[in-house]
């Protein structure tokens, strides 16, 4: 007796995703065969499996009829990209995926290849049946490097765009939060995953994962000398921040930042990193340069997190701004604007106030 064959609709999807296999397969050997254009073929392939799904392909990889209503037309459709299915597809047909792995493999050191593989095996690396430590942990840094380099292109960008795509939230609440799946990869491998999260927990807004995150925090080496998890996820974030260079983001930082007053036990040396990291954007000027903006949040996050000492450390700051005289117009005109906003706000609530006791009393 025959095997039974799949529905219409999961051939056809199948046939589409295994062209997309192809057509993957046949840029990277073309990148492989010509090392002039390597890097651009890469870059390409790259923005092309990232590429949100059009109505028709989604439709045939969705199995949705000619005549169905799009779930866009109502609101509920998420945005699905080309490597969101085609990640399930390698998961589910392993062997569609073999070759496009082999010419990854032998593109290992070329710049995005590790973004490529991120994007299509990072589901696929927690499922499948790997007997060799040496390649689990090739691939397993490799997956490392290339979320790295991924949520990087969503600091620059200012975008979300790979938090569900992409699936922070997966290597968060399905790796990292799952022993069973954590446990596939070596220990070194669940080290550099955990560093990884610490750095994007608080831009990708999951802040209420951080108590399950830190208790789930692997075990490393030289623990007796950096202190215990919350240590090491207060350095990652610190070393992160200073690398910020876009406003917004460095503003969604520092104010995110305030959740470390709950209940985190840091050693000395970690508050002070921290303490230290944030006072080096309260002061305008090199290294960092930051804008009036970004003084204002980390003088807001410093003193919420550090209250004891805040006000000899605004005086000393004071004073060093004293030393700077082509500081002081735009100083001076900032506080002269403070001062008229703070006064034109505190009229217009006396107006209101004022209107609300006399409403009650004309309606009567």
């Amino acid at each position: 007796m025959s095997e039974t064959a799949p529905p219409p609709s999961s051939t056809r999807s199948c046939a589409y995703l295994d062209a997309l296999t192809l057509e993957i397969e046949k840029k990277l050997q073309r990148a492989l065969a010509s090392s002039s254009q390597r890097l651009n073929l890469l870059q390409e392939l790259f923005a092309d499996i990232a590429l949100e799904v059009d109505e028709r392909a989604k439709d045939i990889i969705l199995g949705r009829e000619e005549d169905a209503i799009s779930p866009d037309k109502d609101g509920s459709a998420t945005e699905l990209c080309f490597y969101n299915v085609l990640a399930d597809y390698y998961v589910e047909a392993p062997e569609s995926g073999k070759r496009i792995l082999d010419l990854i493999v032998l593109l290992w050191s070329q710049s995005f290849a590790s973004h490529i593989f991120a994007l299509l095996f990072h589901k696929w690396l927690f499922d499948a049946q790997l007997d060799s430590n040496e390649v689990l942990l090739r691939y397993s840094s490799a997956l490392v490097q290339g979320a790295t380099n991924v949520f990087w292109i969503d600091i620059q960008t200012n975008t979300r765009r790979f938090q569900t795509l992409f699936h922070f939230q997966y290597l968060l609440n399905e790796v990292a939060l799952e022993p069973s799946r954590l446990n596939k990869i070596p220990v070194q491998a669940q080290r550099d995953l955990f560093l990884l999260l610490s750095r994007f927990i608080l831009f990708y807004n999951l802040v209420d994962k951080l108590e399950g995150f830190l208790d789930q925090f692997p075990v490393f080496p030289n623990a007796f000398l950096v202190g215990g998890p919350a240590d090491f996820f207060v350095i990652e974030l610190a070393d992160q921040i200073q690398k910020l260079k876009v406003e917004p983001v460095l503003l969604h930082y520092l104010s995110e930042i305030k959740v470390l007053q709950a209940g985190l036990e840091l050693r000395m040396t970690t508050s002070t990193r921290l303490k230290a990291c944030l006072y080096s954007f309260t002061s305008p000027g090199g290294p960092m340069y930051p804008t009036r903006a970004v003084r204002h949040a980390a003088w807001d996050a410093l003193d919420f997190l550090f209250p004891v000492g805040q006000y000899p450390r605004h005086v000393i700051s004071l004073f060093f701004r004293l030393l700077y005289p082509w500081y002081w117009p735009s100083s001076c005109w900032n506080f002269i604007v403070s001062c008229i906003k703070a006064v034109f706000f505190s009229l217009l609530r006396l107006v209101f106030s004022s209107w609300d006791k006399l409403k009650p009393t004309k309606e009567h």
